[in-house]
């Protein structure tokens, strides 16, 4: 029988990663292994891997999700496992998902996933998925075109031996559907949600139409910047990528000046920020970093940074069009 192995990336939420592991545990087909990837937790995490006897465990700085998964499946690759099963700390699997996510007779060439279905309210799907608003709509169906990474979703190797690793230079947000693109649309390998395979997860919560606090917001950040390589995955031509992702900018500017109550100005003025590190290729930026200038930023320094984006725009527009592509490969896969 082909091995199993699930991989939970965590980083500082104990208690749910605990939950997590316990329902791993509990799996109606037991899994061969579990490997915990710690992203440098500091609230206790690293100690209480060393307790656990039937864990497997990677300790590394925080590299965010894309980094997390990138050595958790690579490792898993590494060492022979066939199925390798994602999740993130904060969501758990009910006891016979496993088993129910390996029932479909379909090709190992096919991106498996979990229904994704609300913690608090355990009818409903926490994101769309197919035309069902509810499990019970949906149980006993296999929902075609439906994924959602990495929330329960089970690879084989043969997907990872063609589509390769995350791209570990991408930190946080949009990491996943950046991978999830590279294998169903780049790589035309079918994706399947199993409706009798649960694996429960907070309710998604956030909007970009809500008022988010300009000071705090470093997600968005990585929600701008990532924005292009999502694209780049969907569409694979660097110019209708970057068309898009210019579409993209300019929706973005309008739910500034719609939906935002709060620091337009300084919205407007920071979504020049991600933009240009996308457009040339730069992944430095991490969230203490992003707070720092999130925090310090004052009109004046808003129209000197807008002048500055205008002034070196084209250069990274032209580096979009023109880096070689073992030069760009080499970039996103350096880990952070």
């Amino acid at each position: 029988m082909e091995k199993a192995i699930a991989i939970v990336v965590t980083y500082n939420r104990l208690a749910l990663l605990t939950e997590c592991i316990e329902a791993l545990r509990a799996q109606s087909r037991p899994l061969d292994a579990i490997l915990v990837v710690n992203n440098g937790s500091t609230d206790g995490t690293e100690d209480w891997l060393r307790t656990q006897q039937d864990l497997f465990y990677i300790n590394q700085q925080n590299v965010g999700s894309s980094g997390g998964f990138y050595s958790g499946i690579r490792w898993a690759f590494e060492h022979a496992y066939s199925w390798v099963w994602c999740m993130d700390d904060d969501g758990f699997p009910a006891p016979n998902a496993l088993e129910k996510l390996l029932e479909p007779e379909t090709a190992a060439l096919c991106l498996r996933n979990c229904a994704v279905i609300n913690k608090e309210d355990r009818q409903r799907f926490v994101w769309r998925t197919g035309n069902f608003k509810t499990i019970d709509e949906a149980k006993g169906h296999i929902i075609e075109g439906v994924g959602h990474p990495f929330n329960g979703t089970l690879l084989h190797r043969n997907i990872i031996e063609r589509v390769g690793l995350p791209k570990p230079a991408l930190f946080l947000w949009g990491d996943e559907t950046e991978y999830f693109n590279r294998i169903v649309h780049l790589n035309h390998i079918p994706v399947i949600t199993v409706a009798d395979s649960i694996h429960y997860h907070p309710s998604a919560a956030f909007s970009i139409k809500r008022d988010w606090d300009y000071e705090h917001a470093w997600k968005m950040y990585y929600y701008v910047r990532n924005r292009l390589f999502m694209l780049r995955s969907r569409w694979n031509s660097r110019l209708l990528a970057l068309i898009h992702y210019l579409f993209f900018l300019i929706a973005m500017v309008g739910v500034v000046f719609v939906f935002q109550k709060t620091d337009r100005i300084r919205k407007l003025a920071f979504l020049f920020w991600p933009a240009f590190d996308a457009l040339s290729f730069n992944f430095k930026a991490r969230p203490a970093s992003i707070l720092q200038r999130l925090q310090l930023a004052n009109p004046i320094q808003v129209r000197h940074s807008f002048g500055t984006y205008l002034r070196h725009g084209w250069q990274a527009l032209v580096a979009q069009l023109t880096l070689p592509p073992a030069r760009e490969h080499a970039v996103m896969q350096a880990t952070p």
